[in-house]
């Protein structure tokens, strides 16, 4: 009987998330365009689901950089990974950053 290997991901814990590379993972239009879709989402979209004018290996990149400031949780679901926002943990380690820059980026819009 095949055994499914289930890959750890990992993710800073909320007292680890850390200013600078928040603001950091936020800067980049197309991470910031990442967040806010995920802002806006219902449910865990998959990492494919994101329109965005990059490759697939830049989009990874930019996913691990997200996941790594902690700005998103993500998990593995079969062959996809499921993205959510940590809204709740930046709010408590930041309160108000999160909502400011997003709205900040929607007014920003051309």
């Amino acid at each position: 009987m095949p055994t499914e290997t289930v890959q750890k991901i990992a993710h800073p814990a909320r007292e680890e998330l850390e200013l600078p590379a928040v603001l950091h993972a936020l800067s980049d239009p197309v991470r910031l365009k990442m967040v806010a879709a995920l802002a806006d989402a219902d449910g865990e979209p998959s990492c494919r689901s994101f329109d965005v004018p990059v490759t697939k290996s830049t989009c990874t990149h930019h996913f691990k950089v997200l996941r790594e400031a902690g700005v998103i949780r993500q998990r593995q679901e079969g062959t996809r990974r499921l993205n959510t926002l940590r809204r709740d943990d930046l709010e408590a380690r930041f309160p108000g950053l999160l909502g400011t820059i997003l709205e900040a980026a929607a007014t920003d819009v051309p």
